[in-house]
């Protein structure tokens, strides 16, 4: 499917959005939680486990857990949010920003147990419900912090393999985790030859200004479309361009290596570039080479929206709970 069509119709954080009444209709909820960041709600449904986040009577699906099969990713840009291990140089470290209900971290460390993982979540209450649902258990070489991902990379000097950030809540990303001071940090902290990826909304208006951003701040940005369904993990990293021979050959043999559920040979099929044309519109092009979609030459880099010396006080705001706006 054409990356163009992708990201104007389709809802990457699963199946979109329902009414809490339509919600508790048809699952069961085993425990909820107001924090000072979200309203929580846990369901379970046979053998599956939700986490969610509501605003204004719709609930947000945040992540699912198939408590039959640890090893399982229900939420399908997840799966694609691990094709990231095709390219980094090597794979000692790993961070994940936005934990949810800790799958994603789990997966990669139940198939790479001997590689460190940090997840940072910024809701100490989100963290406590993944340890007591979702399978998340203290084990060596792997960590999870409380606090927000961007004051944790500005006061760390450790530097990663492999960046993901996943730090949805509800519809959104927030803001000062998408601008290119944001970005700019994370560089900083990818080890020579590493790789960050996000999952970024297709469906919104902020989409291509996203692009752009990550397009500003890395020497390559790729995209993949997570088979059919919409939702799109933008890749970015610094050096010599992989070449799709390059990348072909790194994914065989990751997945000999690690004998991942979902096969990063398969996954690279979905694999976008991002190229300017001689006007320097950026287009999107598939591995035959065919654009398949521009963006936005209107839309605007973003960038932060306070001085240095107010930045806490404004991730503070970026930060608190949603309040009831229509």
């Amino acid at each position: 499917m054409a990356v163009g069509v992708v990201v104007r119709h389709a809802y990457s954080r699963q199946s979109g959005t329902t009414s809490a009444k339509e919600t508790y209709d048809k699952r069961n909820l085993i425990e909820s939680r107001e924090s000072p960041y979200n309203n929580i709600y846990v369901y379970k449904k046979g053998t599956n486990v939700s986490m969610t986040f509501g605003l204004n009577q719709k609930i947000y699906t945040e992540s699912i857990y198939n408590t039959a099969d640890e090893r399982e990713l229900p939420v399908d840009y997840t799966q694609y949010m691990t094709a990231s291990l095709i390219y980094p140089n090597k794979i000692h470290s790993i961070l994940e920003i936005g934990l949810g209900g800790g799958r994603t971290a789990w997966y990669l460390h139940r198939f790479l147990p001997d590689v460190q993982i940090t997840a940072v979540e910024l809701d100490p209450a989100v963290v406590e419900l993944s340890r007591k649902y979702f399978g998340i258990n203290d084990e060596p070489n792997i960590k999870v912090v409380s606090r927000d991902g961007r004051l944790f990379l500005a006061d760390s000097k450790e530097q990663y393999d492999v960046i993901l950030l996943d730090a949805y809540r509800g519809p959104f990303v927030p803001f000062h985790l998408l601008t290119s001071e944001f970005y700019e940090v994370v560089k900083k902290h990818l080890a020579p030859g590493g790789v960050m990826a996000q999952n970024v909304e297709p469906s919104t208006m902020l989409f291509d200004s996203a692009v752009k951003t990550v397009e500003s701040v890395f020497q390559h940005v790729e995209v993949l479309e997570a088979n059919g369904t919409g939702s799109v993990v933008m890749i970015g990293y610094d050096g010599p361009a992989l070449s799709a021979a390059d990348l072909s050959s790194m994914a065989e043999k990751r997945q000999s290596l690690y004998g991942l559920r979902y096969e990063l040979p398969k996954m690279l099929k979905h694999r976008y570039e991002l190229k300017l044309d001689q006007q320097a519109h950026i287009n999107v092009v598939n591995q035959a080479g065919q654009k398949t979609y521009e963006i936005n030459a209107k839309a605007k880099i973003l960038t932060d929206d306070f001085a240095p010396v107010e930045s806490l006080k404004a991730i503070a705001q970026h930060n608190e709970k949603w309040t009831n706006l229509q």
